[in-house]
């Protein structure tokens, strides 16, 4: 799964005060009526003003950091699996209730991938943890059944995040 967004925002899309070091930025990943994923990126304390121009499929707050010269902004702008999950499982992210599914789901579909590694559970018992192979970071992400319950709640996620599947037309009736 690899889409392209655009570039974190410099400024608040709510206030449009351009974002200063320190500052809690949330980010959504919205899926807008006309099929287009993007990032809206405003300030923690207007969050509630804001409206979504569409379904959203994935929040998460960080605090702002200029980006450094050196920094791959092409890699960065290149949405895989691989970094909604450390986004969105990072220890420096707020979790956010709405993302714990579907970070399970990418934690699954990694591990399959080995690019994580199950690594047990924490000491309550209610997140597994995965260590990163690249970075051999610890990640604790939410445990639970995988169960067809699991795959219904997360299906409209998904599909506003890759879209939706094309519908399969039906079979042509057999003439005599």
């Amino acid at each position: 799964m690899e889409l392209n967004l655009q570039p974190r925002a410099q400024a608040c899309l709510v206030s449009g005060r351009p974002f200063s070091d320190g500052d809690r930025v949330a980010s959504l990943l919205v899926r807008t009526a006309d099929g287009a994923l993007t990032r809206c990126d405003v300030l923690a304390e207007c969050a509630a003003e804001f409206v979504p121009p569409g379904y959203v499929v994935c929040r998460w707050v960080q605090v702002f950091k200029f980006r450094a010269r050196e920094e791959n902004t092409e890699r960065a702008l290149k949405l895989t699996a691989e970094n909604l999950f450390l986004t969105l499982a990072d220890p420096a992210t707020e979790p956010a209730s709405e993302n714990a599914r579907l970070v399970q789901f990418l934690a699954l579909m990694l591990e399959r991938k080995r690019l994580l590694r199950p690594r047990g559970r924490s000491a309550d018992g209610e997140r597994n943890i995965f260590e990163h192979v690249r970075t051999k970071q610890l990640y604790e992400v939410p445990s639970g059944g995988l169960t067809p319950e699991f795959f219904a709640a997360i299906q409209e996620q998904l599909g506003a995040l890759v879209g939706a599947p094309k519908a399969i037309p039906p079979p042509a009736a057999a003439t005599s």
